[in-house]
């Protein structure tokens, strides 16, 4: 595979369920996890469901971070996607388990990009070689 990124994807049990109903704690933590993991923030949106609940998602410069949470259960599904090799999703990661107070976790990570019959790391933004582009004059 030619890698453009990796994608934790996270099961938190056993976490602080007041904690998971809260909409402007969660949107703190995520925001921070993201600092922790060096990426920058672009925009977020967060959303309170009824009775309980929330999902939110920050998209960074680097793509994005998910939240989905069941208060009932003390259960977080979290998603950490990011591109290129200065970002380090294990931070965020560690960052929101351990301020949701998490019991127990469960870590996938996946590697995302292209197919191809050799692993390598390719850049996510490939630099433009301008002498490929026309200069168009009047």
């Amino acid at each position: 595979m030619k890698i453009l990124g990796r994608h934790l994807i996270v099961e938190l049990v056993g976490c602080h369920r007041p904690t998971l109903d809260n909409l402007e704690q969660l949107e703190k933590y995520l925001k921070e996890s993201v600092r922790q993991s060096g990426a920058t923030i672009v925009e977020s949106v967060f959303h309170r469901y009824n009775p309980q609940g929330v999902s939110g998602v920050i998209v960074i410069a680097e793509s994005h971070i998910s939240i989905h949470t069941w208060p009932e259960y003390g259960y977080a599904a979290v998603d950490f996607f990011t591109c290129g090799e200065t970002v380090d999703p294990y931070k965020a990661y560690e960052y929101i388990k351990r301020n949701l107070q998490a019991q127990d976790a469960h870590l996938t990570e996946l590697k995302r990009g292209l197919p191809s019959s050799t692993n390598e790391i390719i850049d996510h933004k490939p630099k433009i070689n301008m002498e490929n582009i026309a200069v168009i004059t009047k």
